[in-house]
């Protein structure tokens, strides 16, 4: 009987460390395109302002200062435009992941549920 209850807990074991096993990957998975949306943003955000302010400091008249304050502007919507695209990326890439979780965590239920009902009958 002690021998049952150690191989049943044995099992147990090995599979809870399985699942969190491919819960961390999924997570580090998760994480790290989460990361690289956000870093591929920041970098063309990055380049476009510096772009821009090579221009400003090229400019040698109040004329053309005066002219780059449109261009300002419009960088300024670009650069928030990235970001709110790369934050609804990001909030996909969660959704993505949940749901993945969520299955992660259904797996071991739907396997004990068919060989529950085969007990009942």
């Amino acid at each position: 009987m002690a021998s049952a209850f150690t191989d049943s807990f044995s099992d147990y074991t090995r599979q809870l460390a399985a699942t969190a096993t491919r819960a961390n990957r999924l997570a580090l998975e998760n994480a790290e395109s989460m990361f690289g949306v956000q870093l591929k943003t920041l970098e063309k955000n990055i380049t476009a302002t510096s772009g821009f302010f090579g221009e400003i400091v090229q400019s040698q008249d109040s004329g053309t200062l005066q002219s780059l304050l449109p261009k300002g502007a419009q960088l300024a919507r670009d650069n928030l435009a990235r970001w709110t695209s790369a934050t609804q990326e990001v909030a996909g890439l969660g959704l993505k992941a949940s749901e993945a979780f969520g299955e992660l965590a259904r797996q071991p239920f739907a396997a004990a549920t068919p060989s529950a009902g085969k007990t009942r009958g």
